[in-house]
């Protein structure tokens, strides 16, 4: 009966509540020390870079206090300035710690330079085309000129200069292309010429 009598006394509920608000203000004050010490209460939210260059991104991530590190750059994309962000992570609008560091991906300077490939001259405009396009290049005009085959490449220029195989050029140049019209008068030609240079021979003979 003593201990019954203890419990429900005025001394030990006093200490029961006594023990509790303890407990209470302990376990506060670590939560308190927790989120102190993991920033729980810090949130940064990421901007959006996309298109600004290096100079202002830097003076944009050191206000925030957040780091940055530069990847690879990507393939150049002519919608955005040159050496300026296309991609970042995290993305804009995400909510990071401070010193978090953000990932950027930069526009290179330009389009980068493709080899104008062998064998090309004398094969069929429906085999050249596509070969062109895969690497890149675009395909302007298009003409015509005396030859015996019939849509056969005889020529490739950019900016009415000749182009040879293996010759670099940057990507998403325009290529015109020089095709034979099939009729023969390439050999016609010739033949004449042959023909006027053996009567000039014959009268320097004579002579």
């Amino acid at each position: 009966m003593g201990f019954f009598r203890f419990i429900f006394s005025k001394t030990f509920l006093i200490q029961l509540v006594l023990a509790g608000i303890v407990l209470v203000v302990l376990a506060f004050l670590a939560m308190q020390w927790l989120d102190y010490s993991t920033n729980q209460d810090q949130r940064i939210e990421v901007p959006d870079l996309a298109k600004l260059n290096l100079d202002i991104v830097e003076d944009r991530l050191d206000e925030l206090n957040l780091d940055f590190e530069i990847l690879d750059s990507a393939n150049f994309n002519p919608d955005f300035p040159r050496y300026s962000v296309i991609e970042q992570a995290p993305a804009p609008g995400k909510f990071v710690k401070e010193d978090r560091k953000i990932y950027l991906t930069l526009n290179p300077s330009g389009y980068r330079k493709v080899e104008i490939p062998e064998n090309l001259i004398r094969k069929t405009r429906r085999q050249v085309e596509p070969t062109l396009r895969s690497l890149g290049f675009e395909i302007g005009d298009v003409s015509y000129k005396p030859d015996i085959a019939e849509d056969a490449v005889l020529e490739i220029r950019h900016k009415g200069k000749l182009v040879e195989a293996g010759e670099k050029l940057m990507k998403t140049s325009v290529l015109d292309l020089v095709l034979g019209d099939g009729s023969g008068r390439y050999r016609e030609l010739e033949d004449d010429s042959l023909d006027v240079q053996q009567e000039t021979e014959s009268e320097v003979d004579e002579f």
